[in-house]
């Protein structure tokens, strides 16, 4: 299987201009590739990007991620790599081989690790890689019980444009934060949003959150969404509903 250079991505984004699949990746939080490829199949061909993390890669190894890529699809590998540079260089060099098209790595790993894994990136075939900011999960309690006094949003910007200055392609971030990130960071960043939840839909462990629509014309780029659509009693529908909201709340910033 031939694997696209990271070029592949910018042209993803510029027909996410007009195709709302472009701006969708269904989190697969499932516990083996059998469940995981069992869903997709339930989603009738609606979604074309998917989200592997942690908990399905570590069960499914990269083979999961051949699958995916060879049905047609994007996989956002979303690992939050976080250790000394050489290691997390490594580990994106490794990743390459599968054939991800996005992958994520902590943006508060600090500036040598961020630039050991962009200088790796750039072997052909390699992701786009996102650096996470803050996660959806903490709120600002959670934020200073590790030390860190300010709050989830300045933190957020701080680390992003860390980041931009290292050369990363992109940026993961809450809904609360995205329309001050895509003032502050420059137009080609990606912004990639967690926390996305429909009106009516569980919140979970999630604490800053949004609608799809209202992330979107924030200035979104891409969002993930995982559970109101993986526990939907119909997953299709559920997924089509999300991406008419994302068509109709307009063009990419």
């Amino acid at each position: 299987m031939e694997i696209a250079a990271p070029q592949r991505l910018d042209q993803a984004v510029a027909e996410a201009r007009t195709d709302a699949k472009d701006r969708l990746a269904v989190a697969l939080d499932f516990p083996s590739a059998v469940s995981a490829l069992a869903f997709v199949y339930r989603l009738e061909g609606r979604c074309r990007w998917f989200k592997v993390g942690m908990e399905l890669f570590y069960a499914a190894g990269s083979g999961l991620i051949h699958d995916l890529r060879e049905k047609g699809f994007e996989v956002f590998l979303d690992l939050k790599l976080h250790d000394i540079p050489n290691t997390v260089a490594g580990a994106v060099q490794s990743v390459t081989s599968t054939g991800a098209s996005l992958l994520t790595l902590h943006a508060s790993g600090g500036e040598r690790m961020m630039l050991a894994a962009v200088e790796a990136a750039q072997a052909p075939g390699s992701p786009r890689l996102l650096a996470v900011t803050v996660l959806t999960s903490m709120d600002g309690a959670d934020l200073n019980g590790t030390g860190v006094a300010s709050s989830p949003r300045d933190q957020a910007v701080r680390l992003a444009l860390l980041a931009q200055r290292c050369g990363v392609a992109g940026m993961v971030c809450s809904p609360e934060e995205v329309e001050i990130l895509r003032r502050k960071l420059d137009v080609g960043n990606l912004l990639v949003v967690p926390g996305i939840r429909p009106v009516g839909a569980a919140i979970g462990d999630q604490r800053r959150i949004a609608t799809p629509g209202s992330a979107i014309r924030d200035g979104a780029s891409m969002l993930v969404v995982g559970r109101p659509i993986t526990q939907a009693a119909d997953p299709a529908q559920a997924a089509a509903a999300i991406l008419a909201e994302i068509e109709a709340a307009g063009s990419i910033s």
